[in-house]
């Protein structure tokens, strides 16, 4: 697939779900904040479009005008594509990893903690780039659908709880922020996992979704326990079940090195690290 510019853009409901919930929302993210990345078999006739963004891809149209080659930029990402291009995902990657999800949509009010002594939940601005810059290690992939967390700050679509000399212990922010739905991520600093910081982030999230007269999603793993329940303690409840498919390991015939180096990062049903889930923790309340 190429890179199609956003100028030459189809209409994204003739591809994809409108004012959905979910990593569905992305393609309505990249499309107004200007993240990530459009790709299509044909600029000028397009039968295959795709939309990436912070490790996560979107397929649809005909798979057979897709090859596996041209799906090979797609490695070490979490690929949403309906069963038809099953075999063309299965053929251009060494590991394809059934990945079951579940989206929640926020509908009951939920549970607000008063945040610890000492901690302010409140809006991320962009005074507060280089504090979001300055998080713990691994931590990243909270503004890469942003673009950086410079662009993060500015958007006004995070909250965080920050401690004493302004260090943030737990940022929430709209992950994917669509035209109805916006699907919320969260992430605390390992230290101050267990204290509410979450809930009370996500809390004062969903809020501010409201009053942009959208509504909070949120996604995570059928067997992220402390995501789920988290979730349902926010006020979230079931909206959906699917799978997403984590494409591990080298693209076939780039050579035996690399693809032994992908297959030592991904033993036993594991991927690699770079195919992490975006959410890697949701620490309970």
């Amino acid at each position: 697939m190429i890179p199609l510019p956003r100028h030459r853009l189809p209409a994204l409901a003739d591809w994809f779900a409108a004012g959905a919930p979910g990593t569905a929302a992305l393609p309505e993210h990249v499309r107004t904040h200007g993240t990530g990345q459009w790709w299509a078999d044909d600029a000028d006739a397009p039968r295959a479009l795709a939309v990436s963004c912070a490790g996560h891809v979107l397929l649809g149209g005909d798979p057979r005008a897709v090859s596996p080659d041209g799906l090979a930029r797609f490695t070490a990402s979490h690929v949403v594509a309906s069963a038809r291009f099953l075999p063309v995902l299965g053929a251009a990657f060494d590991r394809l990893v059934p990945d079951e999800r579940m989206v929640y949509v926020h509908r009951e009010p939920g549970a607000t903690p008063r945040p610890p002594r000492g901690v302010r939940v409140r809006r991320v601005t962009g005074d507060d780039a280089l504090a979001l810059a300055a998080l713990w290690p691994d931590s990243d992939w909270i503004h890469a659908s942003w673009g950086g967390s410079s662009a993060l700050a500015a958007s006004g679509h995070a909250v965080a709880a920050f401690g004493r000399g302004g260090r943030v212990l737990a940022v929430a922010c709209s992950y994917f922020a669509g035209d109805a739905y916006e699907d919320v991520a969260v992430a605390t600093a390992p230290e101050h996992r267990r204290k509410g910081l979450a809930l009370a982030c996500v809390a004062a999230l969903t809020a501010d979704v409201s009053a942009r007269g959208r509504t909070a999603s949120w996604s995570c793993a059928r067997d992220n326990r402390p995501s789920r329940l988290l979730a349902w303690t926010a006020g979230f409840r079931l909206h959906r079940e699917y799978t997403h498919y984590v494409t591990g390991g080298a693209p076939r015939g780039v050579g035996a090195a690399v693809r032994a180096d992908a297959r030592e990062s991904a033993v036993q049903g594991s991927v690699p690290p770079q195919a992490t889930p975006r959410v890697p923790e949701k620490t309970p309340a």
